[in-house]
């Protein structure tokens, strides 16, 4: 499992995926959470704007990575 530090309280679901090099850019990162490609904690996720947290488990093409 990959651990992905943010610096803030709460991420959006997004901006994490950006964050995470997941997506290149919004645009990529919109596609892969309006096509449900995207997880968090085990449940496919359609709102770019999910606030996560500390502990978080987002999941995209088999690889799960933990916010921390």
């Amino acid at each position: 499992m990959n651990k992905i530090k943010i610096d803030t309280e709460i991420i959006k679901l997004d901006a994490f995926l950006k964050w995470a090099s997941i997506a290149s850019s919004g645009s990529e990162a919109k596609i892969y959470v309006q096509d449900g490609m995207i997880k968090v904690n085990g449940e496919v996720c359609t709102q770019r704007g999910k606030k996560l947290r500390s502990g978080d488990v987002v999941n995209f093409d088999g690889s799960d990575f933990e916010i921390i």
